[in-house]
């Protein structure tokens, strides 16, 4: 399969920036498209971690103002570690500063979840998901980096709780609700590999 890009023009730039592109592409049943239309918001790549401490076991989450919540009455929401990789930036690293950052806490280790696009129909950013290795005992009640403008409160949840609030539908972080759901499936996998 092929495509073509005709013309491509930055609509905005900012923290994202916007593309607008001309392009087609070969069909299924063969032949092109006509010229099709298509905006890509592009932004880095990004990193999410589960923290985990597999001794208490009991999983970190954070909880933090976020633009795209503005529709509800309170634009909280609470979601796992996450942030965007720097240019040179492996996603191990990013892992570990983010954790330190968002979490208070220095990551043990990682086991890699998998990798995915969370809107591959007009989102550039490919998530690196992981489950990471933390001691509670570490971990910050508040935290975030003033220079980012970050205000982070962390909340400590046993496993059946969050079993639980995934029942409930109360996740709504789609990258956390991927992350949690593959944790609480595997959490025999992850103890062998840390307990063992």
């Amino acid at each position: 399969m092929d495509w073509k890009i005709h013309s491509k023009e930055t609509r905005y730039a900012g923290h994202f920036s916007v593309e607008e592109y001309k392009l087609s592409h070969e069909r299924f049943e063969g032949g092109f498209t006509p010229e099709l239309t298509r905006e890509l918001v592009r932004r880095n790549d990004a990193v999410a971690v589960v923290p985990y401490d597999p001794i208490t076991d009991q999983v970190v989450l954070i909880e933090q103002f976020r633009m795209g919540v503005l529709r509800e009455k309170e634009p909280w929401i609470k979601e796992i570690v996450a942030g965007l990789i720097e240019e040179n930036e492996l996603p191990e690293e990013v892992a570990r500063r983010e954790m330190h950052e968002e979490a208070g806490c220095q990551l043990q280790d990682l086991i890699k979840i998998v990798d995915f696009y969370p809107s591959p129909g007009g989102f550039s950013e490919l998530i690196h998901l992981y489950v990471g290795k933390i001691s509670i005992a570490d971990v910050a009640q508040y935290a975030g980096l003033d220079a980012e403008g970050e205000d982070i409160k962390i909340h400590i949840f046993s496993m059946n709780e969050i079993a639980e609030i995934l029942a409930r539908g109360e996740m709504r972080s789609a990258v956390g609700l991927i992350g949690l759901q593959w944790v609480v499936t595997n959490q025999d996998i992850i103890k062998r590999e840390w307990l063992s």
